[in-house]
């Protein structure tokens, strides 16, 4: 994140233009992703970095229609996408010294939308010099989403239904937290360590989706998160989200979450003192291999 920065930041976006990403979300689920699912053909599915790494018809389609809706919108913004940046990497390095940036996962879970699962969201984060300033987590399926910004609660809404305030579960003792933690992701010299330290929650399950991990986690149906990676199209939204539902954000090595951070772990928890508890177990992860 940008050192210089100014002293007072501006709103990023304002509630009717908040409620127009929304409106440029939904038309692009209904459009491009929720006709292709289940539907998809064997060409409308590639691979990215591996085999389990995959990017569709759908998410190409998405990112684009999203994309372009944006720059109308927003001619002066920073626009960076996950599939864009999978042809173009140096997009990453322009978010911390944007005013203002749009961070678009078309299909965050595209494993599970390809395979059938419907585990998959949206999600869209706008960032002020690499801080994140609103997030809005986007489930095609339901048709609802959660959002929030730095001056408002976090909250679920549907195009029907008065908005529902959302509020991160209680502390409690490690043995009884539920958390998602993708072992698999994790360094090979790392994973046996994790491996035995996850046998200490009652439940440490990642669902393959950041958007619904941090969807019930703001919730407070689940208590935390660790992360593998820190692609910025996961996580600046639902940090964002989960802690103005009153959960703890915070990186594995101390200090806040940015977008423009490349490493590291960021952890979730329904509070520091659950945090700090759960920085002891996994300590082992700030070791350097």
């Amino acid at each position: 994140m940008s050192t210089t920065l100014p002293a007072t930041l501006p709103k990023a976006v304002s509630p009717a233009q908040q409620q127009h990403i929304v409106n440029i979300v939904r038309r692009a689920a209904k459009a491009e992703i929720m006709p292709r699912f289940r539907s998809l053909s064997a060409s409308d599915i590639r691979t990215k970095s591996h085999a389990n790494d995959l990017v569709t018809a759908a998410d190409t389609a998405a990112e684009m229609m999203i994309t372009r809706a944006l720059q109308i919108a927003f001619p002066t913004a920073l626009v960076v996408g996950e599939e864009a940046v999978a042809d173009n990497a140096a997009l990453l390095d322009q978010i911390a010294d944007a005013p203002l940036a749009f961070i678009i996962d078309p299909i965050d879970g595209t494993w599970n939308y390809a395979h059938g699962m419907a585990v998959f969201g949206v999600i869209i984060a706008v960032t002020q010099f690499g801080k994140p300033a609103f997030g809005l987590i986007y489930d095609p399926v339901a048709d609802d989403w959660v959002i929030a910004d730095e001056e408002t609660p976090a909250r679920m809404e549907t195009a029907a239904n008065s908005p529902r305030t959302l509020k991160a579960s209680m502390g409690k003792p490690l043995e009884a937290l539920i958390g998602y933690v993708p072992l698999h992701m994790f360094a090979k010299e790392q994973q046996a360590k994790m491996a035995v330290a996850l046998t200490g929650f009652t439940r440490s399950h990642p669902l393959g989706c950041s958007a619904h991990e941090y969807r019930m986690i703001a919730q407070g149906h689940t208590d935390f998160l660790l992360t593998a990676s820190l692609h910025p199209w996961d996580h600046a939204a639902g940090a964002l989200i989960c802690e103005r539902a009153g959960a703890h954000v915070e990186m594995l090595d101390g200090g806040p979450y940015s977008a423009d951070r490349r490493s590291g772990h960021l952890m979730v928890a329904p509070d520091r003192t659950t945090w700090n508890r759960l920085k002891k177990v996994f300590t082992f992860l700030l070791d350097q291999p």
